[in-house]
């Protein structure tokens, strides 16, 4: 695993990925030397101006005339090439946070599913859009006033030494005097817009989690306390945010400070030059311009110091995510498994999400090819886990799980969940037709096989109240449609996908009783032939199953068919006719 950036390496990091754009730097480099030597030239010309004007009856009109020419020449010029150093730096700027997007897509693509388990949504969305964005506008800023700035700085040094060294070691000598001031500044508040950028993302998975909860919510009456605690989480920000702005403020006025103090005394040097006749009154002029100019790139620096610290922050949280270890690499040589007949054993298995509880110990488990195999307990016994552990969603502690003899750590994860159908109790739509929804697994299906599926999963009949049909566009929430309506529609889609084993994790949970028993009509035709996990609270369910598993803290109680259990009047009968006292079958 990758130490995590830390922050002075963040910056050096974030150039490097602007560096992949050579081409563009290269161009922007030389559209920032043409507009420095031009911003430069004028300067000199201004000086000569002002000398063809210095004394009563000796203003030289046409050398005057052709000097203004010159400088307006010289100023539009620079202002093109500033034109394009600017398109240019945008390009970077935008390339580079869209290679960071791809590549922190990607990698979330990798991750395991324990990151999505402990990691507020909110707050990873909050990566891919303000830290994106803080990164873009860093970027924007920054590289246009470094790379301006590094010339400017460059030339005005050999232009100052030209003219006068001694006064140009008066100005230079201010450079490190600015630089140590914003430095001891910039050190105060780069922390303060790491905790601003860590904040936000805070603010974003509160603000996801009840606009997403809205109905629990109002049932609930949450609202007050969740008003109560949205302005204490922004309130927060907002004192970040104030501390953060104010501290780096200070930068560019303390900077300023010392420039113009080092601005006084170039006035003062060059007028006692002027008055011992070493320097001309153009030549004064000229200087304090480019002193003016050597100052400008540490003041631009100073002034956009806010927006490249809270670059630099948001990196350091994009990094954050991309140095985190992906899923364990395929062994090498790994299998494609093709087909399988469907033979599930967990031999010895033993996993814990946090080593210090142990949840599932010595599990043993033979399933035969074709059985149907439900999985019962109270909440938190381990029934997820085990589907978890058999999708490898997470990998066992000890011992193996072979799927036709196969040690499923030995076969490829694409080929191993290709074999799976599963459908959980939260059902995942996205943006787009019903159709597209239906055939996600299989977009090349036809449309008769799209309406097949829908029809055995009970789906076809809303589907076609819908004004439009299976062309219906719907939202990646959902709305409007039921929480049963989007349960048959991942039901439909299983189906579709026709795999050769079935994971059917509370799979009926939202639906009706009478739509259930037609599902579940669906269900025993599907599931012919194919070995089915089966994991219920209704045990109403299960009773069709060849054989249920009772689940209590991480291992099995008691096993057999629904009759054979009941009649062991044990830990499964007490769990089902609890479930008769209440109604619940």
């Amino acid at each position: 695993m990758k130490k995590r950036a830390l922050p002075k390496q963040t910056l050096p990091r974030l150039m490097r990925a602007v560096g992949r754009s050579r081409a563009l730097l290269l161009l922007a480099a030389l559209c920032a030397a043409a507009n420095v030597a031009c911003t430069l030239a004028g300067p000199a010309v201004v000086g000569r101006a002002v000398d063809l004007m210095a004394g009563a009856g000796r203003v030289d009109f046409p050398a005057l005339a052709r000097a203004l020419l010159l400088l307006a020449a010289v100023y539009l010029l620079g202002n093109g090439f500033l034109w394009l150093l600017t398109r240019l730096t945008n390009r970077i700027s935008y390339r580079t946070v869209g290679r960071l997007r791809g590549a922190l897509f990607r990698k979330l693509c990798t991750l395991p599913v324990g990151f999505f388990d402990h990691t507020q949504r909110g707050d990873t969305v909050s990566r891919f859009v303000n830290d994106a964005d803080a990164v873009s506008d860093g970027l924007l800023q920054g590289l246009t006033a470094l790379v301006q700035g590094v010339f400017t700085i460059l030339g005005a040094v050999v232009f100052m030494l030209a003219l006068n060294p001694p006064m140009a070691l008066v100005v230079m000598l201010s450079a490190p005097l600015s630089y140590f001031t914003a430095r001891a500044i910039t050190t105060r508040s780069q922390k303060l817009f790491r905790e601003q950028a860590a904040q936000l993302g805070r603010l974003n998975g509160y603000a996801e989690e009840i606009i997403g909860g809205q109905k629990v919510v109002a049932a609930f009456r949450y609202e007050p306390r969740a008003r109560e605690r949205f302005e204490k989480i922004n309130a927060q920000l907002y004192r970040t945010g104030v501390r953060s702005q104010f501290i780096s403020s200070l930068s560019n006025p303390s900077t300023r400070i010392v420039n113009n103090l080092a601005y006084a005394a170039v006035g003062v040097f060059g007028s006692i030059g002027a008055i011992r006749g070493t320097l001309t009154v153009g030549g004064i002029s000229t200087f304090l311009i480019y002193a003016a100019v050597f100052a400008k790139p540490f003041n631009d620096i100073t002034n956009i110091l806010a927006q490249i610290q809270a670059a630099a922050a948001s990196a350091q949280r994009i990094f954050k995510v991309l140095d985190l270890p992906p899923e364990p690499p395929e062994p090498p040589g790994a299998l494609r498994l093709e087909s399988c007949a469907g033979h599930v054993q967990f031999q010895d298995v033993s996993f814990s999400y946090t080593p210090d509880r142990r949840l599932i110990e010595h599990f043993d488990l033979d399933v035969a090819p074709g059985s149907s195999i439900a999985v019962v307990g109270r909440t938190g016994a381990g029934k997820t886990t085990l589907i978890n552990l058999l999708m490898r969603f997470y990998d066992v502690d000890g011992g193996c799980i072979r799927i036709d003899g196969h040690d499923i750590r030995a076969l490829t994860r694409e080929s191993l969940r290709a074999q799976f159908g599963m459908v959980s109790q939260e059902t995942w739509l996205f943006d787009g037709t019903i159709r597209d929804n239906i055939a996600y697994a299989r977009p090349d299906a036809s449309d008769g096989e799209v309406v097949r599926a829908a029809r055995d999963a009970g789906a076809d009949g809303f589907i076609r109240r819908l004004e439009k049909g299976y062309a219906t566009p719907i939202a990646a929430d959902g709305s409007g449609l039921s929480e049963g309506q989007r349960q048959l529609l991942a039901i439909a889609r299983v189906m579709l996908a026709n795999p050769p084993m079935l994971i059917l994790d509370e799979a009926t949970s939202s639906i009706d009783t009478g739509t259930e028993m037609r599902i579940q009509r669906a269900f025993d035709r599907l599931t012919a032939g194919r070995t089915s996990f089966v994991i219920a609270h209704r045990l109403s369910t299960v009773r069709n199953a060849d054989r249920i598993l009772v689940m209590d803290q991480g291992n099995i109680v008691e096993s057999g068919t629904h009759a054979q259990l009941l009649k062991k009047n044990g830990y499964y009968a007490g769990l089902y006719y609890s479930q008769f006292s209440r109604g619940g079958v």
